[in-house]
């Protein structure tokens, strides 16, 4: 006999026919448009719980901010522990209640050094550590809006996307605009055409930066008229902008030799001498003479100087970090099961190559594909045909003075041959 029971809904009353998803219990009916409001409700909640919580409860202290960058980013001390302090004080910032009198200003940070010295890496692990969205843009594809290439607010809108699209998060988040210098003025004259890639873009980062509403595309792309736009508040967002500045240097050692270089205690130096450490040295004025305008500059108080990695900095590169270029190359060599072992004088050569080259860490790897190149072409090959089971790698090797050490399996003539043949 068919059930005639009319089924609905416990909490709402809706007929068990107009709806999707009728879920029975003890005695007591949901429906599935009920179970999507309860999920609300929760969810809502449970943000309000997030946002009333104090960041100083949250928030990791310099210490530790600092703690976790020595482990994942090698040198760089100082640098760090500036970056611990504008981090931690930014987050602060955010924290306080609005209705507070005193109102903190918003600290931005820009970090000035050599290619290859961990200014990435340190703004993509401090987000990593505090686990708020990250988006990193390279301001050489910006253009002024309205003209050829991609307008500053993208860069609002790439957070948006690493955000999953959650507005509130992405306001907490940090942004970091790579090859900043490349957007410098083009000499310190007043040019009578319009720099819309140059100038124009400090121009127009001015207020994204500072604390505006941006009006960003949902689904990316171009804004069109008419189109639903999502709005970020940006006075939250926390901004560091990097670059080279090569040039720089000359730019201070100018400063030094114009001020006060008269008299026998007068402080002079060479402009081709080497013993000038930008980040000791360098000043607002100087970057602001190198090309950034002042306006542009005002917004980044927080001014940090990266050092050039020493030979020594880039041995511990190569072995220190969990994902270091030594394992990731011994991982290489063991998918043809052969181990793969440095010694100590090969690893103080790679540095010192990578420091002769002027390339920073990044240099490192090429270093490392050029000397293994032809023993990787051999490997398969004296893998499953010779029996090879490991290869050290010296520092006569990276010199290009001897063959790297092979160990066979099984020693027979043949292998014998094999090993003594130049890679």
């Amino acid at each position: 006999m068919a059930d005639k029971k009319d089924y609905h809904c416990s909490f709402c009353g809706k007929h068990k026919n107009e709806i999707s998803t009728l879920i029975a219990g003890p005695a007591t009916y949901i429906c599935n448009e009920c179970i999507d409001l309860c999920h609300s409700i929760v969810h809502e909640r449970k943000n309000e719980n997030k946002k009333s919580k104090t960041v100083n409860s949250d928030i990791p202290t310099p210490d530790e901010i600092n703690e976790f960058l020595d482990a994942h980013v090698i040198g760089q001390g100082e640098a760090k522990e500036v970056l611990s302090v504008a981090v931690y004080n930014h987050y602060k910032r955010i924290s306080q209640p609005e209705d507070d009198d005193v109102e903190l200003e918003k600290s931005n940070v820009m970090m000035l050094g050599p290619s290859g010295t961990g200014k990435t890496l340190l703004a993509k692990t401090i987000a990593k550590f505090l686990d708020v969205p990250f988006a990193q843009v390279d301001a050489t594809t910006l253009t002024e809006s309205g003209y050829v290439g991609e307008d500053v607010e993208n860069v609002i809108q790439r957070l948006l996307m690493n955000a999953d699209f959650d507005i509130r998060k992405a306001e907490q988040g940090i942004i970091y605009i790579d090859e900043i210098d490349k957007k410098a003025k083009k000499g310190e004259n007043i040019s009578i055409t319009k720099d819309v890639s140059g100038e124009g873009v400090q121009q127009a980062l001015l207020k994204i930066v500072e604390g505006t509403i941006v009006r960003v595309p949902p689904g990316g792309g171009r804004k069109h008229p008419g189109a639903d736009m999502l709005e970020v508040d940006t006075s939250k967002i926390l901004f560091i902008v990097g670059g080279a500045f090569v040039g720089l240097d000359k730019v201070i050692k100018r400063r030094l030799n114009s001020n006060g270089s008269i008299g026998f205690g007068a402080r002079v130096m060479a402009q081709d001498s080497d013993d000038m450490k930008v980040s000791k040295e360098v000043l607002p004025e100087d970057v602001i003479k190198y090309g950034i305008i002042p306006e542009f500059m005002g917004r980044f108080p927080i001014l940090v100087g990266i050092d050039d990695l020493t030979e020594s900095e880039l041995s511990r590169i190569l072995t220190e970090p969990k994902n270091n270029l030594t394992a990731q190359f011994k991982k290489i060599f063991k998918l043809d099961n052969v181990d793969l072992n440095f010694t100590e004088d090969a690893i103080t050569e790679i540095s010192k190559i990578a420091k002769r080259n002027k390339t920073g860490a990044r240099g490192l790897r090429s270093v490392l594909e050029k000397s293994l190149l032809k023993l990787q072409f051999k490997l398969p090959k004296l893998s499953k045909n010779a029996g090879l089971t490991s290869v050290e790698i010296t520092g006569d090797f990276i010199n290009n003075k001897a063959d790297p050490i092979l160990v066979f399996k099984d020693i027979t003539e043949e292998n014998i041959n094999i090993n003594e043949k130049k890679l």
